[in-house]
């Protein structure tokens, strides 16, 4: 039997749900029941509703009623699960971090700085240039041949002529090229203390001690903090 034409303020508002439904209003169980009312109260008396149209409705609605249930589950433990993970991601202050990065922070006594890097293929000469906040290159340091794999070289803090550089965040560029000639692929990394946590961003971003911040996916290695002198 076909459907009967579903009129009244009431449906019109339904209709509108679902005429929204690719829109940004998505339709609810309230449109659902309000279209399925005003079907019946607008129906021919001498022609109802055949009873398996009826069921089949009536079945809709429960399947609609029974998924925006289970969505509004999910996004509670969806926000649960955040939560914890942000609250996990807090206890990393104070650890030893390895991330992805390109700066490094020196204290301006000559006592240099790690750079580590990792080489996506073994490298017959690998080059490092150190470039000061103002974007003058002030060191160039020919670091040899490397394996494919995790490499770290060390900057002294000093510029090409042996002056020490004064404390600062620098920024670091790893070259390397393999036998022929041709380039390796570099991933850089930078290391530090974790000294905070925001989340200011919708996702974890961690602040080192460096000056970097970055987001907890480009963290690549943690170590336990120092550990301190225990004095009684």
């Amino acid at each position: 039997m076909a459907t009967n034409a579903v009129t009244g303020p009431g449906a019109n508002q339904a209709l509108n749900a679902l005429t929204n439904v690719g829109g940004t209003k998505p339709l609810d169980k309230t449109a659902f029941l309000k279209l399925l009312v005003e079907q019946l109260k607008n129906q021919d008396p001498l022609k109802p509703q055949d009873d398996s149209a009826f069921v089949a409705q009536l079945a809709q609605f429960s399947s609609l009623e029974s998924s925006m249930t289970m969505n509004d589950k999910l996004d509670t433990m969806t926000a649960q699960l955040s939560g914890l993970a942000n609250s996990q991601t807090t206890n990393l202050v104070g650890s030893q971090a390895t991330v992805r990065g390109n700066l490094v922070t020196i204290d301006g006594t000559g006592n240099g700085v790690a750079v580590p890097f990792q080489l996506t293929g073994a490298a017959d000469s690998t080059s490092i240039t150190i470039t000061n906040a103002s974007g003058t290159a002030i060191r160039t340091i020919n670091g040899g041949a490397h394996a494919a794999g995790v490499a770290q070289l060390r900057w002294d803090g000093r510029d090409d002529a042996g002056n020490v550089q004064p404390a600062g965040t620098y920024q670091v560029s790893v070259t390397a090229k393999d036998a022929n000639g041709n380039p390796v692929a570099v991933n850089q990394q930078t290391s530090g203390t974790i000294t905070d946590v925001s989340f200011d961003k919708g996702y974890p971003v961690l602040d080192l001690d460096t000056g970097v911040s970055v987001p907890v996916s480009d963290l690549l290695q943690v170590s336990a903090p120092p550990t301190q002198p225990n004095n009684k």
